[in-house]
């Protein structure tokens, strides 16, 4: 049974917690918009879950998934784009010449041993 004091001090550390979010999230209310997404249940459950462990909004845990993913995704992307660029810039090295390489690397690395 919880008593008051300890409830108390739940209450105060709900809102701490929510003011470092809304402090820290990096996005103001009039930076964001609202986007629907269609979940799975199994994934609804699991963010509901984490939201509750971790006393965060599911909206706040949302947001920093697809935020993560977008920006690892854009990153990827780039550098998908600069590798084509490179290839035709001519800016490769042959198959054989970097396996050539690296079997030379391999066996005086055996040899030292």
């Amino acid at each position: 049974m919880r008593t008051a004091i300890s409830q108390s001090l739940l209450a105060e550390s709900s809102r701490c917690i929510t003011m470092y979010t809304n402090a820290h999230s990096g996005v103001s209310m009039a930076d964001s918009s609202t986007v629907t997404i269609r979940l799975s249940s199994h994934a609804k459950e699991q963010l509901a879950e984490l939201a509750d462990r971790t006393r965060r909004s599911r909206s706040f845990l949302a947001a920093e998934a697809i935020s993560a993913y977008v920006e690892r995704e854009l990153s990827i992307i780039e550098k998908v784009e600069r590798g084509r660029a490179d290839v035709r810039a001519g800016r490769t090295t042959p198959h054989d010449e970097v396996m050539r390489e690296a079997r030379t690397i391999i066996e005086a690395a055996r040899t030292r041993q």
